[in-house]
C-alpha cells in the first residue's frame, strides 16, 4: 500500500476518472493528444497530484489520480477540465469556434 501522510492522517486516495469533451466529439488525436497529455501532467504537478496512469483516447480521457483529502474530486476535475480547455484554446484559437463534426 502506498500511503502518504498529512499532519494527523495517513491517506491513499486513488481515483479512476473518465472525462469526455462536449457532445463526445472525436477531437483528441495527433498533436492535440500530445498537448492534452502534457497539459494535464503540468496542471497535476501544480496542485501536487500524482498521475498514476492515464490514456487519451479519441473521444475521452482515462486518468488515475492520487488526490489528497484536502481537495474534493469535483474541485480537481473542474480545475483540470477548465484550465486544460483554456490552455488548448489559447494555443489553438481556431478550435473555439468549431461546432459539430
Amino acid at each position: 500500500m502506498n500511503e502518504e501522510s498529512q499532519s494527523h492522517t495517513k491517506w491513499d486516495c486513488t481515483y479512476h476518472i473518465v472525462f469526455i469533451p462536449k457532445y463526445r466529439r472525436k477531437v483528441m488525436y495527433g498533436e492535440c493528444r500530445l498537448e492534452i497529455r502534457e497539459i494535464i501532467k503540468r496542471l497535476a504537478d501544480l496542485k501536487k497530484l500524482e498521475v498514476v496512469e492515464g490514456a487519451v483516447c479519441m473521444d475521452h480521457i482515462h486518468i488515475s489520480l492520487r488526490i489528497p483529502p484536502k481537495y474534493s474530486v469535483a474541485e480537481i476535475m473542474g480545475y483540470l477540465k477548465g484550465k486544460s480547455a483554456m490552455m488548448l484554446f489559447d494555443r489553438h484559437p481556431e478550435w473555439r469556434r468549431k461546432t459539430g463534426r
